[in-house]
């Protein structure tokens, strides 16, 4: 495996874990603050697909490469 190979697979792997952990927090309605101002958990859902997203997008790129 090629080092732009593994990249791709770690940043993927990083996006998927941390997509899944605010999709968690979004049904499960779970309180976040940040230096005490509440983020809304619709925001959750964006940044969730978002990272789902660029998540496949890695895995992707990672197969098309030798």
């Amino acid at each position: 495996m090629n080092n732009k190979k593994a990249y791709y697979i770690t940043a993927a792997t990083l996006f998927l874990i941390v997509a899944v952990l605010h999709l968690i927090r979004a049904i499960k309605g779970w309180e976040m603050l940040v230096s005490g101002t509440e983020i809304p958990v619709w925001l959750s859902y964006v940044v969730g697909g978002l990272l789902l997203y660029l998540s496949v997008r890695g895995f992707r790129k990672a197969k098309m490469m030798r």
